[in-house]
C-alpha cells in the first residue's frame, strides 16, 4: 500500500494563534499559557493529519520562533556572547536568542532557501560544542505518542544545518564540527528510537543547492555514521532537483529518500534508476508553495509509473513542509465563486493526497468524482474570462528595452538630484512604515466592518500621517516618509488596487517569528486601473518642506512575496506587475513626489537555487525593476530597499538595477554585508542600516556612531545615507523614536568629525 504523509504543517494556525499567544507572552503573559496555546494548535494538525488518513503525522515540524533555532538549542550551539547555559536555556532566553537583549543583538536573520521564511542563522566557530541542549522535540514525540498517532518526526539534517550556520571566526571551516556535530544527532536519534519511532525525517534541501566536493564528502561521513542508529532515516530533499547527486546520494545507507516532483518534476526517472532494491522513495506531488489545485490526473500519470515499480515503496506527499501556505480555505468566504475552487491550502491538501493515495491503492474508479470535481476546476480555470486581458498582453509585447532605460547615467542625475533636494553630508531617513498603532488597526477594521465610511476612516489616516510627519519633523530626519498608516501590508496593499489579483480574509503565512503575512494570489493578467499612492503622497508632502518620499513596493517582490499563476512563465507576470508600477511611479512624479523608494527586498530570494539558472532570472528581474523606474526624469531620485538576504554574489545584478540610492540591512552582521558593497565597489549611493528593527531592542548612539564608522570607511562618506534596516511597522513609538533620535545624533556626530 502507498503511504501517505507530510514534510511539516503550518504552525501558526488558522486564526494565527500561536501569533496571539506570542505577543501576550512577551507582553508579560505566562509560560504555562504559551505551552498550553502550542499544545493545543499540535493537537489539531495531528488530527486533521489523522483525519486526512495519512499514515504518521509529523512531530518537530512546530516551533515558537524558527525550527532552525530550534535545532541549534537542541544541539547546544549556542552564540557564546549570550553567556547561556545549553542545558538549561529558558523560554525568556530563547527569545532572547531571537529577538536580542539589553547586551547582545539577535542571532541574523535571512532567508530560507529561497522562500519569504526568515531563518534565525546558527553561529559557530572552532569552540563550538554540541553537547545537548533544551529539546523540544522529545516532548513532542511524546505527546502525539501518547494521543494515539504514528509519529514521524522531523530533523534538519546535519550537512544541511552546518551549511545554513556562519562561522564567526574569520577563515574557520565549519565542515571541521561535523564530527562533534553527528555525534549529537546520534543521540538525538537515540532518544527517539526509544520512544518507539520507526521513521525519522531528515531534512537535507542543501542538495539541491550547488556544492563541492568537500560538502558531498560531508553526506557520505554523515550518513554512514548515523547509519548505526535503529530508526529508519527518510533523507528529504525539496526546493529543486538533487537528481545530479543522485548516483552518490541513492547509495548512502539510509532507508528512503524524498525528492520534489513539483519543482523538479524530470528528476523522477533518475532516482528510481539509482534507488536499491529495498528503499523508499517519497514523492513530493503536491505542490507545498503555491496555491493552486492539484491537477489529480497529471499526479497520477507521474506516480503510475512509480507505483507500479515500487509498490510500497512509493511514499506520496507534497514538495515541501506546508509551512509556506495557508491553513485553510474553509473560511475564505469572500473570494470569488468561480476562484475559490482553483485553490487548494494546507487542509484541502492533505485531502488532495488522500485522493492520490486511495486511486493507487484501491483503483481510480474508488475516487471518480474526485477526480471529475478537480478535473472540472482545472477546466474552468482555464477558460475563465477573467484570467486574460488583451490589453495588458498586448502591452507587454510592445515593451522595448528601452523602457528599461534611464534618460541619464548615474554621474549626471545624482548632480541634479543634489541640487534638487538640498540635502546634507549623510542625510538621515527611514525605510517607509512607521508602527501601525492600536488605532490604525481599529480605524481598518470599523472601515472593513462598514461601522464608519470611507470619509471618516481618510480622515483618520491622515491624522496618523500628519503625526508621522511631525515626528519625523521633531527628529530632525532629513528625508521624510508618510508612515504608510493605511497599508496593511507592503504588497497586500497594492494586491489589493491591482486587477489580475485576489487577497484572501485568512490566508496568513509565518514570515518569521510572531511575524505573519497574507500573500495575495496572482491569477490573472495584472493591470492598474487608477493612481493607488499618488493623493496619500501628495498630501503628506503638503505638510513639510523637506522632500518626502513615495513609497512603492517593486515588481519582483509583489511578485514573489505572492502566490503566483503557473499557467505562464514568471517572467512574463513580473513584466506586467512592472508597467503597472510604472504608471505609479509616473503619476507620483507629475504630483511633484522628487524622491520615490521602489522596494525590492525580495530580490536575491527569487534566486535559483542552482548557479546555472542565475542569469535567465536576473535577467528578467533587472529589466523588470528597471521598467518601473525608468519612467522617471533625471532630477527624481530613484531609492530601493533590500534586507535579510545574502547578496554579496549578486552585486553586479543590483548595480544593474541603476537605482540612486540603495538601503540595505547591516545591523545584525555588524556591516558585514557593507564590506561586500566596499570590494565590489557599489557605483551609486547607498544607506546600511544600522538600527535592527526586527528587535525591541533600542540600540545607543554610540554603537550607530561605531556602525557608522565602519560604514565611512567603505563607502564615501559623500555617497553615504544612514537609515535603519527596515520599516519600523512592527516597532511601538516607544521604541523607535529613541532609536530614530539616537541614529539621527550619530549622523550629526560624524558629520562633524568629517567636515
Amino acid at each position: 500500500m502507498t503511504r501517505t504523509h507530510i514534510l511539516g504543517f503550518p504552525r501558526i494556525g488558522a486564526q494565527r494563534q500561536l501569533k496571539f499567544a506570542l505577543e501576550a507572552y512577551w507582553r508579560g503573559g505566562d509560560a504555562p499559557a504559551l505551552r498550553d496555546a502550542a499544545s493545543a494548535l499540535r493537537q489539531r494538525h495531528w488530527i486533521s493529519q489523522r483525519d486526512a488518513g495519512l499514515d504518521s503525522v509529523a512531530a518537530g515540524d512546530f516551533a515558537f520562533y524558527d525550527h532552525v533555532l530550534d535545532h541549534a538549542v537542541m544541539l547546544g550551539a549556542l552564540p557564546k556572547r549570550f553567556g547561556f547555559d545549553a542545558g538549561n536555556l529558558t523560554l525568556a532566553q530563547y527569545f532572547e536568542l531571537a529577538r536580542g537583549n539589553a547586551d547582545q543583538p539577535a542571532l541574523e536573520m535571512t532567508k530560507w532557501f529561497d522562500t519569504n521564511y526568515h531563518y534565525l542563522v546558527p553561529e559557530l566557530d572552532p569552540d563550538s560544542r554540541f553537547d545537548g541542549g533544551v529539546s523540544a522535540l522529545v516532548q513532542e514525540v511524546e505527546e502525539a505518542a501518547a494521543l494515539g498517532h504514528a509519529v514521524k518526526p522531523v530533523l534538519i539534517g546535519p550537512v544541511t544545518f552546518l551549511w545554513l550556520s556562519k562561522s564567526t571566526a574569520p577563515g574557520f571551516d565549519r565542515l571541521r564540527l561535523l564530527p562533534a556535530l553527528v555525534g549529537a544527532y546520534q543521540r538525538v536519534l537515540q532518544k527517539l528510537e526509544k520512544l518507539g519511532v520507526e521513521w525519522v525525517q531528515v531534512d537535507e534541501p542543501a542538495l539541491c543547492t550547488d556544492l563541492d566536493s568537500e560538502w558531498l564528502d560531508a553526506f557520505d561521513f554523515a550518513y554512514a555514521t548515523l547509519s548505526h542508529t535503529p530508526v529508519k532515516l527518510l533523507l528529504a530533499t525539496y526546493f529543486g532537483s538533487a537528481a545530479e547527486y543522485a548516483p552518490r546520494i541513492a547509495a548512502l545507507p539510509v532507508h528512503g529518500f524524498h525528492i520534489d516532483l513539483i519543482r523538479a518534476p524530470g528528476q523522477r526517472d533518475t532516482w528510481l534508476e539509482c534507488m536499491g532494491p529495498d528503499a523508499v522513495l517519497s514523492a513530493g506531488i503536491v505542490d507545498g508553495r503555491n496555491v493552486w489545485r492539484t491537477d489529480l490526473r497529471r499526479a497520477l500519470d507521474v506516480l503510475g509509473p512509480m507505483h507500479e515499480r515500487l509498490g510500497e515503496r512509493l511514499w506520496i506527499a507534497p514538495s515541501c513542509s506546508l509551512l509556506h501556505v495557508p491553513v485553510s480555505l474553509d473560511p475564505e468566504h469572500h473570494l470569488a465563486a468561480e476562484l475559490k475552487p482553483w485553490l487548494a491550502f494546507a487542509a484541502e491538501k492533505l485531502g488532495e493526497l488522500s485522493i492520490l493515495s486511495r486511486a493507487l491503492n484501491d483503483g481510480e474508479t474508488t475516487v471518480a468524482s474526485e477526480l471529475a470535481a478537480a478535473g472540472e476546476a482545472l477546466a474552468t480555470r482555464q477558460r475563465s474570462a477573467r484570467v486574460l486581458n488583451e490589453l495588458v498582453r498586448s502591452r507587454v509585447a510592445g515593451a522595448t528595452d528601452a523602457l528599461a532605460e534611464r534618460r541619464s547615467p548615474f554621474s549626471a542625475r545624482i548632480a541634479q538630484q543634489r541640487e534638487l533636494l538640498q540635502l546634507p553630508l549623510l542625510p538621515t531617513t527611514t525605510i517607509g512604515s512607521f508602527p501601525q498603532t492600536g488605532e490604525i488597526r481599529r480605524a481598518r477594521a470599523q472601515y472593513k466592518r462598514r461601522e464608519i465610511g470611507a470619509a471618516a476612516y481618510l480622515q483618520r489616516i491622515r491624522t496618523e500621517i500628519a503625526d508621522a510627519v511631525g515626528r519625523q519633523e521633531a527628529l530632525g530626519l532629513d528625508v521624510l516618509v508618510h508612515g504608510e498608516a493605511e497599508r496593511n501590508d507592503m504588497v497586500e496593499y497594492f494586491a489589493e488596487h491591482l486587477w489580475g489579483y485576489a487577497v484572501t480574509a485568512h490566508g496568513w503565512v509565518q514570515s518569521y517569528g510572531s511575524r505573519c503575512v497574507k500573500p495575495p494570489i496572482v491569477y490573472g493578467d495584472v493591470y492598474r486601473p487608477e493612481a493607488i499612492t499618488v493623493d496619500t503622497a501628495r498630501y503628506a508632502q503638503s505638510l513639510t518642506s523637506k522632500p518626502l518620499k513615495g513609497m512603492l513596493t517593486g515588481p519582483v517582490t509583489l511578485l514573489q512575496w505572492s502566490f503566483v499563476r503557473d499557467d505562464q512563465p514568471r517572467a512574463v507576470t513580473a513584466l506586467q506587475i512592472a508597467l503597472a508600477v510604472r504608471d505609479e511611479v509616473e503619476d507620483l512624479e507629475k504630483a511633484g513626489i522628487r524622491v520615490i523608494q521602489i522596494d525590492e527586498p525580495a530580490l536575491r530570494e527569487g534566486l535559483p537555487l542552482r548557479r546555472s539558472e542565475w542569469p535567465h532570472y536576473l535577467a528578467w528581474a533587472t529589466k523588470a525593476f528597471r521598467t518601473a523606474a525608468a519612467v522617471a526624469h533625471d532630477a527624481t531620485q530613484i531609492h530601493t530597499h533590500m534586507c535579510y538576504a545574502e547578496f554579496n554574489d549578486i552585486l553586479p545584478a543590483i548595480a544593474a538595477l541603476d537605482a540612486d540610492v540603495i538601503t540595505i540591512e547591516t545591523s545584525r552582521s555588524n556591516m558585514a554585508l557593507l564590506d561586500a558593497f566596499g570590494a565590489f565597489d557599489y557605483p551609486n549611493e547607498i544607506g546600511p542600516g544600522v538600527y535592527d528593527i526586527h528587535s525591541p531592542r533600542v540600540p545607543e548612539t554610540s554603537e550607530m556612531l561605531g556602525l557608522l564608522r565602519r560604514a565611512a570607511a567603505v563607502v564615501p562618506p559623500e555617497r553615504l545615507w544612514v537609515n535603519p534596516d527596515c520599516g519600523l511597522k512592527t516597532r511601538t513609538y516607544e521604541q523607535v523614536e529613541p532609536a530614530l533620535r539616537a541614529m539621527v545624533d550619530a549622523a550629526r556626530q560624524l558629520r562633524a568629525e568629517l567636515l
